[in-house]
């Protein structure tokens, strides 16, 4: 499963950026109030403008956030009035979706008249260059973060994400609700969004239908209200997936588990169960089973092979 490309890629507003970052940032705008809704980042890797102030003005990449901090101050103090004027006004600024001065420090006169010149946005953070680029890379990758949207139901079950997946009215809501009342937790039903964060994904739900869930023949139930504060959860990281089949689309299943399936979400690939659904089938037990087998395996067991093993010494006694 990828993001839709129509979507094209993730970017925010230099105004979301200020509004919305860690408080230990403490971002002051210091010049170029007007680019905060012009300019977009669109990455969440830092730079610093150190090589571009040397010459190197091709380095810059679009959509950054750009660094300065006591050492390019420095450089350009240190050079001719004249000089430093043609380096600032070499500076590819389109390409600069804002400039972060570190350490509290003040931007000097000549690069507060550029900025306000091009819309450009200036900030300060009290924050060292090396504290201010963690925080605001962090803050950057979940932002920035491809996501999309899918049907399916997400639990929280032994500190595990599990994605139930299948066809509209097969029974995953239902199987939720059979879990939740064995202890497991609700993330998100019917809707899951699911974002990529770094190596991993992400689930969570939507504010809409966050802790609700909707059951045939009873209507939509707050699971919160009905089963307590502990039968809901929150963000967590999707490590199963679980995709519930009618019987006759199943096809050919491995029934010894010899060969694991998995599935992609993005480029990521996650173990994944298909459980066959016909009538008598507890579906809760099996998912929970399920979860159980793959919480083993990570530990370091597996029953296939420890049968195979058992099989293969019968064999060799004989």
């Amino acid at each position: 499963m990828q993001p839709d490309p129509a979507n094209g890629p993730r970017k925010i507003p230099v105004a979301a950026f200020v509004a919305n970052a860690p408080s230990e940032l403490a971002i002051v705008v210091a010049a170029g109030t007007i680019g905060l809704e012009k300019r977009f980042i669109v990455s969440d890797r830092i730079q610093k403008l150190g090589l571009a102030l040397a010459g190197l003005t091709t380095n810059i990449h679009s959509g950054r956030v750009q660094i300065m901090g006591g050492g390019e101050i420095s450089y350009l103090s240190h050079m001719p009035a004249s000089e430093r004027e043609a380096t600032l006004r070499g500076l590819d600024v389109k390409n600069i979706c804002c400039i972060l001065f570190t350490k509290g420090l003040e931007p000097p006169g000549d690069i507060r008249t550029l900025a306000e010149e091009n819309d450009l946005p200036l900030l300060r953070t009290p924050l060292l260059s090396s504290r201010a680029i963690n925080l605001v890379t962090g803050f950057l990758q979940e932002q920035l973060a491809p996501q999309m949207t899918i049907h399916g139901v997400l639990l929280e079950m032994y500190g595990v994400g599990v994605l139930l997946l299948g066809d509209s009215g097969i029974g995953k809501s239902e199987c939720a609700l059979d879990l939740i009342a064995r202890g497991h937790r609700l993330v998100s039903d019917d809707s899951v969004l699911l974002k990529k964060v770094g190596s991993h994904i992400d689930g969570e739900s939507p504010d809409l239908t966050r802790e609700h869930l909707e059951i045939r023949g009873i209507g939509i139930v707050n699971v919160r209200e009905l089963f307590g504060v502990s039968s809901v959860g929150e963000r967590i990281k999707v490590e199963l997936v679980v995709e519930l089949r009618k019987w006759e689309l199943a096809g050919e299943i491995d029934r010894l588990g010899i060969d694991p399936l998995e599935a992609e979400l993005f480029d990521i690939k996650i173990p994944k169960h298909i459980l066959p659904v016909s009538p008598g089938r507890n579906l809760s037990v099996l998912v929970e089973t399920a979860v159980r087998s793959f919480l083993h395996k990570r530990g370091g067991a597996n029953g296939i092979e420890s049968m195979l093993e058992k099989h293969a010494a019968k064999v060799r006694a004989n």
